[in-house]
């Protein structure tokens, strides 16, 4: 199967959004600052490939360079400038995950304001705009319901391999053990898949939950 190719000289753009990770080519014009916030949820790394900028993240402050990077943790309050007065500094950056409202923007004193919940099209995305809002709230519920069977589930599972594990450990029998495991793992990857599917109906949803101001 094909896959795209993208070259940070000429794509500026999100490359990749999902509700496991944004991932975006950033072109930073000269002089330019970013606004003070942090993500409720994600983890933003910012990986420099051409120019120089500097990051302030949870009141540190450093300057770098094309081939250096940095992580910017939930929660942690950040900003950037870029610090070329006549180009552009430009950066590959992931979120991860990224689960509306995305980003909180932050007052002067670290507080946080209240949630946005910015238009898909800011992501590139419009997959949901052309469905009606009753159906997407609809499927959010049904979603929210999946989850939560996907969720009984697993702890079911969870139990009875957890019990099954202990007694194959004490038999020293490996071949029981692996396949407990293995059964607890297939739990967990079905109810990820189920939040992801729920994450997505969000992600789609909330965007057009109410109108702006």
């Amino acid at each position: 199967m094909p896959f795209d190719i993208y070259d940070f000289r000429a794509d500026h753009r999100n490359v990749l959004v999902t509700p496991e990770i944004r991932a975006r080519i950033y072109r930073m014009a000269p002089g330019q600052v970013d606004s003070r916030h942090s993500h409720d949820l994600g983890h933003e790394v910012f990986l420099i490939l051409e120019g120089r900028a500097e990051f302030t993240i949870d009141g540190d402050t450093h300057i770098l360079e094309a081939g250096q990077m940095c992580i910017a943790l939930s929660d942690q309050i950040h900003q950037v400038r870029n610090l070329l007065p006549d180009q552009p500094t430009i950066m590959y950056l992931s979120v991860t995950p990224h689960i509306h409202p995305t980003h909180t923007d932050r007052n002067e004193d670290g507080s946080a304001q209240p949630p946005h919940f910015p238009p898909n099209q800011n992501y590139d995305l419009a997959r949901a705009d052309e469905i009606p809002l009753a159906d997407l709230i609809h499927a959010q519920v049904n979603a929210a319901r999946t989850v939560a069977e996907a969720a009984q589930l697993n702890l079911r599972t969870q139990q009875q391999m957890a019990t099954a594990l202990l007694t194959a450990l004490i038999q020293h029998d490996q071949e029981a053990a692996i396949a407990a495991r293995n059964r607890m793992w297939e739990a967990i990857y079905h109810l990820h898949k189920a939040v992801y599917a729920f994450d997505q109906l969000w992600n789609d949803f909330a965007p057009r939950a109410v109108q702006e101001p």
